[in-house]
């Protein structure tokens, strides 16, 4: 299908897993994709990999956490493409310790990247999006956003369920103004990190916990993020989307 022909998407976190996948997958839909991530040779190469297969896409070097880089980013995404009518917050990070052992700097820290780059993600690029007809920010959260999960990343936990009712409040807040915010909550997906656990008592684990007995790929995620970014979701906004292979529903 080819339902974002003429748009343009901006990805964070795209250098890789579910925001790589979401990125090709945009791409592949006929939108035009800005990449940010701040590691840069992973994110020149997703840039690279959309092109070399007849795709339009630029990377950005990009912190999430600064209000100055978002900035430049979208007006980058602007001057190069001619408009900005896709967001797609995915950036983020992990904590895995208990609240017992989390210092003030890892939570802020947490905080910082995976809250509040989602605040920034969408009040800069709002004036951007105001100006286009098919306005769609799409906020990554997670099945823990929504969890208590195992008890551990009290931050993580924290954030991802900041993000889940942030995502509600700029609906409705939009809800006149041509915005539709919407968020994915991902279950446990076959990303790099996660990668690292397979073959092991942790994976299994996680394979058990899931209904559908089967851990996810970023693509699961990136067909969501193209729903929610089309015409197709043009009466949806507000939604928590679960991916997450039956976690929740139990």
């Amino acid at each position: 299908m080819e339902r974002l022909i003429g748009r343009v998407a901006l990805v964070t976190g795209a250098a890789s897993g579910i925001g790589r996948a979401t990125a090709k997958r945009l791409a592949a839909e006929g939108a035009a994709v800005v990449i940010t991530d701040i590691t840069v040779d992973a994110g020149e190469d997703a840039a690279k990999e959309i092109t070399n297969a007849g795709g339009k896409a630029i990377f950005i070097k990009h912190d999430v956490t600064s209000e100055q880089e978002w900035g430049d980013a979208c007006a980058k995404a602007v001057a190069e493409f001619g408009s900005l009518d896709i967001v797609v917050n995915n950036a983020g990070m992990g904590d895995i310790n208990a609240i017992e052992d989390t210092t003030l700097e890892e939570w802020n820290r947490t905080i910082d990247i995976d809250q509040t780059g989602v605040f920034l993600g969408m009040k800069i690029p709002a004036p951007y999006l105001k100006k286009s007809e098919h306005a769609s920010i799409i906020n990554i959260s997670s099945i823990f956003g929504s969890s208590g999960g195992f008890g551990l990343s009290p931050a993580y936990h924290a954030a991802k369920g900041a993000v889940r009712t942030l995502t509600k409040n700029l609906a409705l807040h939009w809800a006149t103004e041509g915005i539709r915010v919407n968020s994915i909550h991902p279950g446990f997906i076959s990303t790099p990190i996660l990668e690292t656990a397979r073959d092991t008592p942790l994976w299994d684990s996680m394979t058990t916990l899931t209904p559908m007995a089967h851990i996810g790929e970023p693509e699961d995620i990136a067909a969501g993020v193209a729903y929610l970014a089309s015409d197709d979701a043009k009466f949806v906004t507000g939604l928590e989307l679960y991916i997450d292979g039956g976690y929740m529903a139990r």
